[in-house]
């Protein structure tokens, strides 16, 4: 403080020792003091109201006030004065209690000098100075204490609270103070802060932890801060601890792994789906890929990020697409079936679901497909629409075939038995008889092509190699067809066996052959080949028509036009032809399906309108041995046996007993099973067979059969119709009749028909 100035009030009623005062400072050098005395305390406190020193030296014995008293008034209008008691009195007590009071010394006037006077009073304006920065900063410390979450507190050696500011949790300064952990709060969490300060105690280093205190069944969590407290010495004599309430951060922390553990199971599940998930912005472009997309449409989520969604799905813009696009940006919602395709640029039909996403303010901001694949699913729904139309047309097409047979029975019959009736007639009559027999048989073919497909045709089974009938085939396409269609046959020698008509087996390959044969505009090649196929469970349930177990399957391919996918589901459709009316019937393949099926099969075809087509037929596979067959022998005539035909046909019954009577057979007619009973009870020792028609009018024929056999159990019969519905045969087999002759008939097969059930 030296070359400053100390501004002094002085409180002295006696003017000798005012006297003796200034004239001890003017000894002093070091320092220049601006004494200003007074004699009375009022004066003093005039003095302070108006201006500022830097020391009061004070009298206690004055005539406005006496003692203690005075210090006290004194210090109360000027706490941040500096006082120095300077007083004749020289009572221990009261310079102690002065000092108690906040005097920053006590002198006696008899021991003073100018030195002495100068030292105190630094002293004093230095003390007061520290105490005013000390009160400042604890006043700082308090108010920041007050207005921050932080508890402070200090623990002894025994770590009982010492010191406690800003308590929480409800807990006050009066319930903490002298008291252990143990005392206020669960011991559990007590025995865990207790391990904490211990091992500060202990090593003398700080240390932070977070810490969980539940008090008056509250549970909170704290961020704690626990240091050594110190002595002059550097002795730990406990410690200072500082906790902050971190609950609301740790409930935040708490729902934030919730939501991102949620985050990432949904994440989870969304790859978890098989379906498709895509993420796109309003500008059409990806930014979310799930594995369900990887796996269906085969490209990466890192190689679809950014890219646009129509330029990747899709081979060209469809009106469609515009569409859905603004049904799901004004409605929010569109769903529908579409095509889209793969990155190896296959075409997949998925069920799309669209959903506009919209962010907090309710903007729109992206758009959510969901996609699932229904290829499968829609071929399996097209194999079971197309077999339940072919079973609706069967059946409308075998109602009719019962009537047609019975029209095409007398005129089969008859163009075969005029030319035996009249042996002399001119050569244009007899070639218009030809003709007249040969379009019966066409019309009965084609009534037997119908029923094939409606109900599948029962002919003579027997065990056979594939292989055989291939070669055979294989030799006529080569004589017939043309030399510029190439065609090639690749079937192995172990080809399993089947049980089938060969016949039919022979007209399913040879109406496929020409149908490839009529795809092949110029040149081409056609290629038949056979394989061995073990059908398991997962194929059997992707084609409705398949079974588990072996099969042999035949595959007819050519490198015709194809045909184009709008009728490739129509194609087995009775009379649904391409070709030009001069060309085909369309009954070809609805032949080939009756038949196959028949037989236990089914048929698939693979077709592409520029690369051919192929069609599969499987064939259930049978062990044994391969069935040798022999050529029928030529029916033989009858010698005189009477035989009753019971038919409610006029026509037929005069054709079928004019081709009876032609050969050496005598007849009974009978127009229903009422009459045919009648005249077989009065001929039965004469009759040797029945011909009985199963559909007849009043009494049908399997009643009347039954009757029959009752009248006679050996009686033999040859039943007959023009439906060959299976019920119909099931029941005519029930009942023991085994030979069954179906219309239209030829004159040879009612002759072989008789011949087999009298021999």
């Amino acid at each position: 403080m030296a070359g400053t100035n100390i501004k002094v009030l002085l409180v002295e009623d006696n003017p000798g020792d005012v006297f003796l005062l200034q004239e001890f400072l003017k000894e002093v050098t070091t320092v220049v003091v601006d004494l200003i005395p007074v004699v009375r305390l009022s004066e003093a406190l005039n003095y302070l109201a108006k201006e500022i020193f830097d020391v009061i030296l004070l009298d206690l014995s004055l005539p406005d006030a006496q003692g203690l008293e005075t210090f006290v008034i004194t210090h109360n209008h000027a706490k941040a004065t500096p006082i120095i008691v300077l007083t004749g009195i020289d009572d221990e007590t009261l310079a102690i209690r002065a000092m108690q009071q906040g005097a920053q010394d006590y002198l006696l006037k008899g021991q003073v000098t100018g030195d002495l006077l100068v030292r105190s009073m630094r002293y004093a304006i230095e003390r007061q100075r520290a105490d005013n920065a000390l009160r400042q900063s604890e006043e700082r410390f308090r108010v920041a204490l007050k207005n921050s979450p932080i508890f402070v507190y200090n623990q002894d050696m025994e770590l009982r609270y010492t010191w406690v500011y800003n308590p929480s949790d409800g807990l006050t300064v009066e319930e903490m103070l002298g008291k252990q952990d143990l005392d206020i709060i669960p011991v559990e969490d007590a025995q865990h802060l207790i391990k904490i300060k211990r091992g500060v105690l202990t090593t003398g280093i700080g240390t932070r932890e977070e810490v969980s205190i539940t008090i008056k069944d509250s549970t909170r969590y704290y961020d704690l801060t626990v240091e050594p407290l110190r002595n002059e010495s550097q002795e730990v004599v406990g410690v200072t601890c500082a906790s902050i309430d971190i609950s609301e951060q740790q409930a935040a922390l708490r729902d934030r792994k919730l939501a991102e553990e949620k985050i990432r199971e949904q994440a989870a599940l969304l790859d978890v789906t098989t379906d498709a998930i895509c993420v796109r912005d309003l500008n059409n472009e990806i930014i979310f890929w799930n594995k369900g997309a990887e796996t269906l449409f085969g490209w990466q989520a890192t190689e679809t990020c950014g890219k646009n969604a129509s330029e990747l799905l899709f081979d060209e813009p469809s009106p469609e697409i515009e569409a859905a696009l603004l049904q799901v940006l004004s409605k929010g919602k569109w769903q529908g079936e579409l095509t889209k395709l793969t990155k190896m640029g296959k075409e997949i039909l998925v069920a799309s679901r669209w959903s506009l996403v919209c962010d907090e303010q309710g903007k729109p901001k992206s758009i959510l497909t969901v996609d699932t694949d229904i290829t499968e699913k829609k071929l399996l729904e097209a194999q079971l629409f197309r077999t339940q139309r072919l079973e609706s047309i069967g059946t409308l097409a075998s109602g009719i075939a019962h009537d047609l047979n019975n029209i095409l029975t007398p005129i089969l019959a008859g163009a075969q038995l005029l030319p035996l009736k009249f042996p002399n007639i001119d050569e244009r009559t007899r070639h218009l008889l030809e003709i007249l027999e040969i379009n019966a048989k066409r019309g009965a073919d084609l009534v037997k092509q119908v029923l094939s497909f409606a109900r599948g045709v029962e002919g003579k089974r027997i065990t056979l190699q594939l292989r055989h009938l291939i070669v055979e085939l294989a030799k006529i396409l080569k004589e017939t067809f043309p030399k510029s269609i190439e065609i090639s046959t690749d079937v192995p020698q172990d080809l399993w066996m089947v049980s089938g008509d060969s016949t039919q087996l022979h007209q399913v390959l040879m109406n496929l052959c020409v149908n490839a044969r009529d795809a092949i505009p110029n040149s081409g090649s056609l290629s038949i080949s056979g394989e061995n196929l073990l059908i398991d469970e997962n194929y059997a349930r992707m084609n409705l028509e398949a079974k588990e177990g072996p099969y042999a399957v035949i595959t007819v391919f050519d490198t015709g036009v194809g045909i184009p996918r709008e009728i490739l589901d129509r194609i087995f459709e009775p009379f649904f032809t391409t070709k030009d009316v001069a060309q085909g019937t369309g009954l070809g393949l609805s032949t080939v399906l009756g038949i196959i099926k028949s037989h236990g099969g089914f048929v698939n075809v693979y077709s592409e309108p520029g690369n051919g087509t192929s069609f599969k037929v499987y064939l259930p596979a049978v062990e044994g041995m391969e069935t040798i067959t022999q050529e029928d022998l030529p029916p033989q005539t009858g010698h005189g046996e009477l035989i009753l035909v019971v038919d409610d046909e006029v026509a037929i019954q005069e054709i079928t007993r004019t081709s009876l009577e032609t050969h050496n057979y005598k007849t009974l007619i009978a127009s229903d099973g009422m009459e045919a009973i009648a005249l077989y009870a009065q001929y039965r020792d004469k009759i040797s067979a029945v011909l009985m028609d199963i559909m007849l009018p009043s009494l049908d024929g399997l009643t009347a059969i039954r009757t029959l056999q009752k009248i006679n159990p050996q009686v033999r019969i040859i039943a007959s119709s023009g439906l060959t519905s299976d019920n119909k045969l099931s029941a005519v087999a029930a009942i023991g009749v085994n030979t069954f002759l179906s219309k239209p008939y030829t004159v040879n097969e009612l002759l072989f028909s008789l011949q087999k059930v009298l021999s």
